[in-house]
């Protein structure tokens, strides 16, 4: 068969935007009426229950211009979506499925209803399982919000997209491509990435598409490069022995005595329990003597008198001579009357 991707195309003009969805009509089934019955149901908090009584009509009448069905359990806390018999829309289903989903967390149902347009996706990022430690969690999800919520409304502007902090959860409503970005800062931000990186990012990136020279180049060398720096987190040992002193043996170190062993050597093992307690009695009331005597010491340390001009001279020399045998002594004495005796 020839090729026909180089011939003339008349009604292929540029005015085309291929990249539309265009509606689903009726007229497009053309199978008709669905032969099976799908359904989708999802769990909801307790906290949520008055909430979704109240807007439950309001839900089931935008669901019904697309012929979906759609229960609230509030005994099972659930709520149901499933196709009937007029249902012509194959993807509708999915969309209710998406919108029970954002309802269970918290979006407000106005928003959520935005999900069943076209060219509107949502994205549930579970982020409870990302970081351990609850207090490192909770710091790393504010981080999310910003001051005041500062951060959030400056991912809204630059994405595209609606996003929702709740719990455990990140939900974001919006473009694919919006959703993409959306869930790169959110599992960064809990990764330790703040969220103002990858805000400076996607605002030059925004600078850059309106640019038509440089719209088909690559962005690389303007984009900033944020390196991350990790301190090592090799434990250093409390003590550093310098093996280059020891000298080599073959034979290996003698094994450390065992508490029975010491105790054997000591006689402390054949003793009986009545002289091993009055043993430990002994110690510690020596160990609380002695602490006793250095308190004493120290408290009267403060009315020690000082010393005086004569007291200085004798202490000098009491202290030059401390520690001194009584031999040495001696042969001190005999060396300074023999000194004497040679001046006279």
């Amino acid at each position: 068969m020839p090729s026909t991707h180089d011939k003339e195309k008349p009604w292929d003009t540029d005015d085309i935007d291929k990249w539309k969805i265009e509606e689903f009509k009726p007229e497009d089934n053309k199978a008709g009426a669905f032969i099976e019955e799908s359904s989708f149901a999802t769990l909801f908090p307790k906290y949520r229950e008055t909430y979704l009584r109240e807007a439950w009509p309001l839900i089931t009448r935008t669901l019904e211009k697309h012929h979906i069905a759609c229960t609230l359990d509030l005994v099972e806390g659930s709520m149901t979506v499933k196709t009937t018999r007029k249902t012509y829309d194959p993807a509708a289903i999915l969309n209710a499925r998406d919108l029970i989903k954002l309802l269970a967390r918290s979006v407000p149902v106005p928003q959520a209803i935005k999900i069943l347009e076209d060219g509107v996706a949502c994205d549930i990022i579970k982020i409870g399982n990302l970081v351990r430690n609850k207090e490192r969690f909770v710091k790393r999800r504010q981080r999310i919000l910003g001051p005041g919520g500062s951060t959030l409304k400056a991912l809204e502007l630059l994405t595209g997209c609606y996003i929702l902090v709740q719990g455990s959860t990140v939900s974001a409503m919006g473009g694919y491509k919006g959703l993409k970005e959306v869930r790169r800062v959110v599992e960064g931000c809990m990764d330790n990435i703040h969220p103002i990186y990858h805000i400076k990012e996607l605002m030059i990136k925004r600078e850059l598409q309106k640019d038509p020279e440089l719209v088909n180049e690559n962005w690389d060398r303007f984009l900033p490069q944020f390196k991350k720096r990790t301190l090592s987190k090799r434990k250093k040992p409390r003590k550093i022995t310098d093996k280059s002193k020891k000298t080599y043996t073959p034979f290996p170190p003698a094994p450390e005595k065992s508490k029975i062993d010491l105790q054997i050597e000591s006689g402390e093992y054949f003793l009986s329990k009545q002289s091993k307690e009055r043993a430990a009695r002994d110690e510690r009331e020596e160990k609380r003597k002695e602490k006793k005597e250095e308190k004493k010491k120290e408290r009267e340390k403060d009315f020690v008198p000082p010393l005086e001009a004569g007291d200085r001279k004798n202490d000098k020399k009491k202290r030059k001579h401390e520690g001194e045998t009584k031999e040495e002594r001696k042969a001190r004495k005999e060396e300074r009357r023999r000194r004497k005796a040679a001046e006279a």
